[in-house]
């Protein structure tokens, strides 16, 4: 049974916050996915340490667990981490 209260990974996001992205700090929760809200590059980095850039990311939810969003690369905008 898929789990809809939202205390595990499979369940719908039950906290979020706005997120500005920055090369330096992470984020203060690491969420289980991210919102664009104006289709852009996302640069995030992950819990190794690796980054990457997502080009052109469409409006929407999208299933990923970044520690930090990146200001260098990042031209989406109204970014929300859901957690």
């Amino acid at each position: 049974m898929a789990d809809i209260t939202g205390d595990g990974y499979g369940g719908p996001g039950v906290k979020w916050y706005n997120v500005t992205p920055n090369d330096s700090t992470d984020l203060p929760t690491r969420p289980r996915a991210l919102y664009v809200g104006v289709t852009g590059n996302v640069a995030i980095m992950d819990i190794g340490g690796t980054t990457v850039t997502f080009v052109a990311m469409a409006v929407g939810y999208h299933p990923l667990r970044p520690v930090r969003v990146m200001s260098t690369g990042t031209t989406a905008t109204n970014i929300v981490a859901i957690y």
